[in-house]
């Protein structure tokens, strides 16, 4: 297995690692490409855990072990996972530790989650009453990571109890992987570990193969890791961690490989000032006026239904004046489902050479007469981007103004 994650986990990051701060312009707010480029919060799925107190009872009654999730620790740190981490397993992100207990964050090639968990022993006596004989807290961190030309990717999972008395220091942790809708497990181990000692983490890693490699194929995965407690003396505990965030495809034009991606998270293309003056310009103008496409909160949305970008260019630019090396832009692109088939009214700027008017609002488009090699170089950025980000129909993704 290390030598999967090994081969996975090299081209993480490597985008990103490379990318410096942009310079701003006078005139024009610019995003870096640091800032394009950092992970955002995913949608509400499935929770982690089992929400609420999850026993498990002896067959005798007397005796029981319980699961239950914890409110967020407030100003709590997570430990750091490079403490006593295996060799075998991925280095856990720093952003991911920075979002403890916020929820699930995400890259186009990465997902995590931070959780808190508690543990309970229990013992019922004669008269009914319940009285617990151990305790501990731990944090639990759920980590994917995928690569946009392979078929395989892991789910990684991760415990520390932190804090802890009793009996449920006894207990020992093992966990087994599984897979449902366009996938399989490939191999994964989470051998039994002991809980203690405190503040060292436990870690199951799970590798797994998309069943979704026929040509047009395109397979969303759930991963699951049931991680139980046996502790001496008291039935084994179960909790179950699902993660719902890779989708896998042979359907990316112009990509001959299967590969695998964080469906959710909206990657961001490029357009430079320096490269592609007038087509930069003109978008920072239009997402100025308010119209979406720059920010997590207001993606654009691909479409690859010629019944919608047909009409979205043609309602844009079909009466575009003719003016010699100059084509007409329209934003949002004729190739997002926020064109104008999505309603709303045309809009221009100053030196755009149409006659209509300059307003604000989130809906509409904007169209502008750009330099001719300007708008040939677009269609280029935007094939390559969609290729290599596996950019599907439906799939949100922004489009930021750098120097």
């Amino acid at each position: 297995m290390a030598a999967t994650a090994a081969m996975l986990f090299s081209g993480i990051g490597a985008a990103s690692a490379t990318e410096k701060n942009e310079p701003t312009s006078s005139g024009i707010n610019l995003t870096t490409r640091e800032e394009g480029n950092r992970p955002a919060p995913g949608p509400a799925g499935p929770t982690a855990f089992t929400a609420g107190a999850n026993c498990t009872s002896s067959t005798d009654g007397r005796s029981a072990s319980c699961w239950e999730i914890t409110a967020p620790h407030k100003g709590l740190v997570p430990v750091s996972p490079q403490v006593n981490t295996s060799t075998q397993a991925a280095q856990i992100p720093q952003w991911c530790i920075d979002h403890a207990y916020q929820g699930v964050f995400g890259l186009r090639d990465q997902a995590c989650e931070v959780t808190g968990l508690a543990f309970t022993t229990r013992v019922i006596e004669s008269n009914g009453s319940t009285r617990v004989t151990g305790e501990f807290q731990a944090n639990v961190i759920n980590y994917e990571y995928t690569d946009k030309s392979q078929p395989t990717w892991a789910h990684q999972i991760e415990i520390a109890a932190y804090s802890g008395w009793g009996d449920a220091l006894k207990v020992t942790l093992e966990g087994a992987a599984s897979a449902s809708l366009s996938c399989k497990v490939v191999n994964a181990s989470f051998p039994p570990q002991p809980v203690e000692p405190l503040k060292s983490w436990r870690i199951g890693e799970a590798f797994y193969n998309t069943t979704a490699t026929n040509p047009g194929d395109v397979g969303r995965c759930i991963t699951t890791w049931n991680v139980t407690a046996h502790t001496p003396g008291y039935p084994d505990a179960v909790t179950k961690f699902e993660r719902w965030n890779v989708r896998c495809d042979n359907n990316t034009g112009g990509n001959p490989y299967v590969g695998c991606v964080v469906f959710w998270y909206p990657s961001p293309v490029y357009y430079s000032l320096a490269r592609n003056p007038t087509l930069a310009n003109h978008v920072a103008r239009a997402q100025a006026s308010g119209l979406p496409g720059a920010t997590f909160e207001a993606p654009l949305e691909r479409t690859t239904d010629p019944a919608i970008s047909g009409p979205n260019g043609q309602m844009a630019c079909g009466d575009a004046p003719s003016i010699q090396n100059k084509q007409c832009d329209e934003y949002p692109l004729a190739s997002s489902k926020q064109g104008l088939t999505a309603g709303g009214t045309r809009r221009t700027f100053d030196g755009c050479n149409f006659n209509l008017p300059q307003q604000t609002g989130p809906t509409g488009v904007s169209v502008c007469m750009i330099d001719q090699p300007d708008n040939s170089a677009q269609g280029g950025i935007m094939a390559q981007f969609y290729r290599w980000e596996r950019v599907l129909d439906g799939d949100p993704f922004r489009v930021l103004v750098v120097a």
